[in-house]
């Protein structure tokens, strides 16, 4: 069996190495892949949003299946225009992956189907927006309406900085298109969980729950990046809070999507928070999330591969999906400066005995040699019964990896462990 991945971060690494594990798959690809992924996959030269050729390759490969990973192809219509040339696929297509791309599609789907989430209003007007801030809630939260590599959401402790994040999104165009519209929203406290899903358009089958760490430095000092590392399970996502969010959430948005005549097939993120008044959705991803994907899958038993064809082929309710019945754990290690600016070029080097438990985010192949190319570099990741267990395996991992500038967080699970203690 030929299968085609498109990516190139940790995500697919991970996607990638569990996909391995059939029997079955005879050659994988990976489009464009990166020099890490290189150990597990074919790497080919075409971008993640260069539809055209990403058809074209896989129609002349006589791909069997393909898994299209990262938000942007998905919401351009990766899934759709692979279908048309009779290729099946893992993910959703256009008209459902807009749960992602647009947060006014979003919030207004949630309000006419009455799922829970933050109060809000949307605008396509600067000064109306800087109006309605004038007497709205503070603190609050401004969000572009289109994808925006998961940095178009400024929360806003006070009222010049609301001002200042419309400006900046809708006037000067700091997430170009993605920001022609915002979602100004009420400031939700609580702890927040992620729930990667699989969902065949009937059933939902959550993953793991996860806990992400965003910001860049310990103790959650630094700025927002795309995630320092994570760890599974989420010890606030209790099983009362998993029923919860069933019957409130999950199911009634599958539901709502398919009425919308926007079946969604594929991976849907849940992005949680556990408020005073239940569970509510900060956001949705239409793909499996980047850190969160690195701790759910090495805990998944059953195969990926399967179950996602079971997805493809809407027969997730006949599909066992296992999960050990342990704790995961991944820390990040990026390149010094990230997420602004940081050097790239260094060699990068993985012991062998851990090559398996790191995942490759942004490195490539200079010859036979590999070299950093990105800021976040790799994942590395570790499973224990419990989860000082996990922690402790992950940042034994840490230690055999190297290269230059690397940086990393030294406190990833600690808020976990808190939570358990209380």
């Amino acid at each position: 069996m030929k299968v085609l991945v498109v990516g190139s971060g940790g995500r697919e690494h991970a996607i990638i190495k569990k996909i391995r594990e059939n029997p079955a798959v005879t050659e994988l690809y990976a489009l464009p892949g990166n020099g890490g992924i290189a150990q597990d996959a074919v790497c080919v030269d075409i971008g993640a949003k260069d539809i055209d050729n990403i058809v074209r390759f896989a129609y002349e490969n006589k791909i069997d299946y393909a898994i299209v990973a990262p938000d942007d192809p998905l919401v351009l219509g990766c899934v759709d225009a692979l279908e048309a040339h009779g290729i099946r696929c893992f993910g959703p297509r256009a008209n459902a992956a807009i749960i992602e791309g647009s947060k006014v599609f979003s919030k207004n789907l949630m309000k006419k189907y009455g799922i829970p989430t933050a109060a809000y209003e949307t605008f396509d007007d600067a000064d109306k927006a800087i109006e309605y801030l004038k007497t709205a809630p503070i603190p609050t939260v401004v969000k572009a309406d289109g994808l925006a590599l998961g940095k178009g959401v400024i929360i806003a402790m006070t009222r010049e900085e609301a001002y200042d994040a419309v400006k900046e999104i809708m006037l000067d165009k700091a997430f170009g298109k993605s920001g022609n519209q915002i979602v100004i929203e009420e400031f939700m406290e609580g702890p927040e969980v992620t729930v990667l899903s699989f969902t065949d358009g009937n059933v939902v089958v959550p993953m793991v729950s996860s806990m992400d760490h965003k910001r860049a430095g310990d103790n959650d000092t630094g700025l927002n990046t795309g995630g320092m590392g994570t760890v599974a399970p989420n010890p606030y996502y209790t099983k009362e809070i998993a029923d919860e969010c069933m019957e409130k959430i999950f199911l009634p948005t599958i539901s709502a999507l398919k009425k919308e005549g926007r079946t969604f097939k594929g991976c849907l993120y849940f992005g949680l928070m556990i408020t005073k008044d239940g569970p509510k959705v900060v956001e949705y991803n239409c793909r499996f999330g980047d850190p969160e994907t690195q701790v759910v899958l090495p805990l998944l038993e059953s195969d990926l591969l399967t179950v996602m064809q079971a997805v493809t082929d809407e027969k997730l309710a006949e599909t066992e999906v296992r999960f050990k019945d342990a704790n995961a754990c991944c820390v990040i290690m990026a390149s010094e400066g990230y997420p602004v600016s940081y050097e790239k070029g260094f060699e990068l080097t993985i012991e062998e005995e851990v090559q398996d438990r790191v995942f490759v985010a942004g490195a490539k192949l200079d010859g036979d040699v590999l070299k950093t190319s990105g800021g976040r570099v790799v994942g590395c990741s570790g499973i224990g019964k419990t989860l000082p267990e996990a922690i402790d395996a992950a940042y034994a991992v840490v230690d055999k990896v190297h290269f230059g500038n690397a940086f990393y967080r030294h406190d990833i699970g600690q808020r976990a462990l808190k939570a358990y203690r209380e």
